[in-house]
């Protein structure tokens, strides 16, 4: 972080009285400052969950540390309220009838079944409160490894002389490091909160209700409207093919209840698979001061840590963009379909395809930080082969694709849309003896 990002009146502590404050706190003085800590990772220290954390650290020096479950929350939301906005009536009862018309236009052009609970229209604060919970259990595997690496690290790297004053914290910097990571995640998901137009606009269904597979549609106001006022359209037909893109993707998760799960998984199939090797340590040990807060901050929170992915993390990564394809270019064609009575359709449609390509800077924090990317790399190319399956098959044989992942279009498909279209409109094989004799089976053992 930049000093200006900091901003002007951010003050980095003197470097050589906080290195020597921390050494002196390492050798069992008591002049160590997590003010200065916290300072040096770019924290607001008058922030009150911030002052929270300060004393959670005290906390932990003295080996009674009881984390408020809170605290990150109130970070989060502290941040989303940044340059926020207080819902106004009348833009809430504009993106309402939005939401309206555009469920109606769905209704034309897929069988999915419409939500049984209208839009929320809600805030960036709103947003980063319910969302929150997500994020954490997504990164928990990187959460959990970092504490490890840079506990590791400071043994490792440290002189001597240090060695065993280090062993004595290793546990209580293990927490603070863990309290660091979960902060600066909280910054990023403050920061997300900003950014995004909706509750599914990362590709994840982020807002549910008391199931998980109760998921809403959720707008968020102020950054529609921040959006929308940077393009040449009518305000009204940006909030209704914002609020069509929106619903339909809460339509697709609520129906296909798998696919959340699925997902989901497949996320933390590729978290699974992070860890800090000893080799990597070494390596970045060489250039590591331990007695230097900053470059601690900059281990937890720049990706250094993060190891090179697996080939199992390449494959997860694989299943992973695409689904995200296939889910947004269904999205995408849908939108494009029901929207396509209003003039500037095409132009709002590009303009949601450059933003998911390239992402905001929160989005980007968030893949440095876990090292994990939730861009379609293939939204396009999906998007036309849903349209290709469309009109081939019908709207309706084209949602029921849904019903199975085996029955989903694949990574080969997109590439190889012809074919698809023509293994799809093939009759189905007959059953042979076997196949019929083990279905007549379950049919007797399957209760009436």
């Amino acid at each position: 972080m930049s000093d200006d990002e900091r901003g002007d009146d951010f003050e980095l502590p003197d470097d050589e009285a906080l290195r020597a404050a921390f050494e002196s706190f390492l050798q069992g003085g008591e002049s160590f400052d997590p003010a200065q800590f916290l300072a040096s990772a770019g924290l607001n220290l008058e922030a009150p969950e911030i002052k929270k954390m300060m004393s959670q650290l005290q906390a932990a020096f003295s080996g009674g540390l009881n984390p408020d479950p809170n605290a990150s929350r109130d970070h989060a939301v502290s941040v989303a309220k940044e340059g926020a906005l207080a819902l106004d009536p009348a833009t809430s009862a504009a993106l309402a009838t939005a939401a309206n018309v555009a469920s109606l236009w769905l209704n034309e052009v897929t069988s999915i079944a419409e939500l049984p609970h209208t839009p929320l229209i809600g805030t960036r604060v709103e947003w980063a409160r319910k969302t929150l919970p997500v994020w954490e259990e997504i990164v928990a595997p990187v959460a959990a490894a970092i504490p490890r690496a840079v506990s590791d690290m400071m043994k490792t790297s440290a002189p001597k002389e240090l060695a065993e004053a280090l062993s004595q914290v290793a546990a209580p910097m293990e927490k603070v490091s863990r309290s660091l990571f979960t902060m600066q995640l909280s910054s990023v998901v403050g920061k997300l909160a900003t950014e995004v137009l909706s509750g599914g606009d990362i590709g994840i269904p982020l807002i549910h209700g008391d199931s998980e597979y109760d998921v809403y549609a959720m707008l968020i106001a102020q950054n529609m409207r921040e959006f929308s006022s940077n393009l040449d359209i009518p305000l009204e037909e940006a909030d209704i093919f914002l609020a069509a893109r929106e619903i339909a993707h809460a339509r697709l998760f609520r129906h296909a209840k798998w696919l959340r799960l699925h997902l989901m998984s497949t996320i933390y199939d590729f978290a699974a698979g992070i860890h800090i090797d000893s080799d990597r340590i070494m390596e970045l040990s060489e250039e590591f001061d331990p007695s230097n807060p900053e470059a601690m901050k900059d281990l937890v929170t720049s990706g250094k840590l993060l190891p090179e992915r697996t080939p199992e993390q390449e494959r997860a990564l694989e299943r992973l963009g695409s689904m995200l394809a296939l889910i947004e270019g269904w999205v995408d064609h849908v939108t494009s379909e029901a929207t396509a009575r209003l003039p500037k359709s095409d132009a709002l449609g590009e303009a949601i395809r450059r933003r998911r390509a390239s992402g905001g800077p929160a989005e980007r924090a968030f893949s440095t930080l876990v090292g994990l990317e939730l861009r379609p790399r293939r939204l396009r190319e999906a998007s036309a082969l849903w349209a290709r399956i469309s009109e081939a098959l019908g709207a309706q044989a084209r949602d029921a694709l849904w019903q199975h992942p085996d029955t989903l279009p694949t990574e080969f498909d997109i590439d190889h849309p012809q074919e698809c279209i023509e293994r799809l409109l093939a009759p189905a094989a007959e059953p042979d003896d076997m196949d019929q004799a083990l279905s007549d089976l379950l049919d007797e053992e399957t209760p009436s």
